[in-house]
């Protein structure tokens, strides 16, 4: 059926299944695995019309499947796979690598086992960067080793290139979103309660108040920036010592205190949208900012360097977009309340000119959550989604 606004809305059947490949690793990174399987949690989300084009979902952690985006395309008519990685009980030690994967596996399972004979990349938020990254590396491979520099299966694996890729209120990548999201005001990763107020935007006793000076904010993101080389140094310095000891497959884990101190929170003239001022997507950001549910607040020394460290990090979906040829659409949220601004628009301008497509939509935040119109935005995401797919 069709809504008033044009909207198809659908019925659709929702099975899961799983996508189990095999990986000789001596360390296991995920609790729970047996032996050498890997195991990824899928959905299959479609109506009672055929179609020969599936889209591909897949977040870094968590099950996307019950993300707002997918299943409004599902009930759009589109047939949808969603499919967590083999991180699904937390990403402390997540490699990015292994996520690239993950995703091969799920897509070389959608065209040879479920037979669609197109397939079209979704990535929303954190899985922004993964499919611009999957695709990139699928026209033109960069990564041979992990970012700690070991071998991984990867560097043999064929990754089958989509047909197009679309990316919705996406972040360029984890390691690019912690550094503006860290505390700077934490000098010393030992004494994390011991901060420096006048880079503490939390602090009533700090002199800077909003709206922050341009110096300001430029002396803030370069603390931030030296925060992040200092953990990446730390966690090199623990895996050399592993290895010297004769400890290769060892690993060492640790927890970064203050990880949702970006200063555009308080202040709405920082990388400016609609967003709410005072709020985040995780709520208080002045309690988030230590909360247990924090970005990157329990790592290993190898997730740290995939995930989250500037120098190390592999995959980023500006850097990946030059090596992208096929047909790309980019959704922005224009209240987003968790992705920078500048993202999303960063990405769409590394993209080769040819055929790509840029579209913002006003009003919406994050998650399309709240009271007001935020449904009827998750609406209009659908639509244009569906025109850029018909016209392919």
């Amino acid at each position: 059926m069709s809504t008033s606004t044009g909207v198809v809305r659908v019925r659709y059947t929702r099975t899961p299944y799983l996508v189990v490949t095999n990986e000789r690793h001596e360390r296991k990174d995920v609790y729970g695995s047996i032996d050498d399987s890997v195991v990824r949690q899928a959905q299959l989300l479609r109506g009672d019309e055929p179609s020969d084009t599936v889209v591909v979902a897949m977040h870094p952690i968590g099950s996307p499947g019950y993300l707002p985006a997918f299943s409004q395309l599902a009930r759009g008519g589109f047939h949808v796979i969603a499919c967590g990685t083999r991180y699904s009980t937390g990403d402390a030690g997540l490699q990015m690598e292994s996520c690239l994967l993950d995703l091969a596996a799920c897509v070389r399972d959608a065209k040879e086992r479920l037979g669609y004979e197109r397939v079209i990349l979704a990535g929303w938020s954190g899985g922004g960067s993964l499919m611009a990254g999957y695709q990139a590396e699928a026209e033109q491979r960069t990564i041979t080793r992990t970012a700690a520099g070991e071998p991984t299966p990867l560097a043999d694996t064929e990754l089958i290139p989509a047909d197009a890729l679309m990316l919705m209120a996406a972040h360029r990548s984890r390691h690019r979103l912690i550094t503006d999201f860290l505390d700077p005001s934490i000098t010393d990763e030992d004494c994390p309660k011991d901060r420096d107020a006048e880079l503490n935007i939390y602090d009533p006793e700090n002199p800077n108040r909003p709206p922050y000076s341009p110096e300001y904010v430029a002396r803030y993101r370069a603390a931030q920036r030296e925060r992040n080389a200092r953990i990446t140094a730390r966690a090199v310095a623990e895996l050399d010592a592993l290895k010297a000891a004769g400890r290769d497959h060892d690993e060492s884990c640790f927890v970064v205190h203050g990880t949702m101190a970006d200063p555009r929170w308080v202040d709405p003239t920082v990388d400016p949208n609609d967003r709410r001022p005072g709020w985040s997507y995780l709520g208080d950001p002045r309690v988030a900012n230590d909360g247990p549910a924090g970005l990157a607040r329990f790592c290993t020394t190898r997730g740290w360097l995939s995930q989250w460290s500037l120098e190390h990090a592999q995959v980023d979906a500006v850097d990946a977009a030059p090596r992208i040829s096929v047909p790309t659409l980019v959704v922005a949220n224009s209240a987003d309340d968790a992705v920078p601004a500048a993202h999303p628009r960063d990405f769409y301008a590394a993209l080769p000119d040819g055929a790509k497509r840029y579209h913002e939509i006003v009003g919406a935040n994050h998650y399309f959550s709240g009271k007001g119109d935020q449904l009827s935005h998750l609406d209009e995401a659908a639509l244009v989604v569906r025109d850029w797919a018909s016209a392919l």
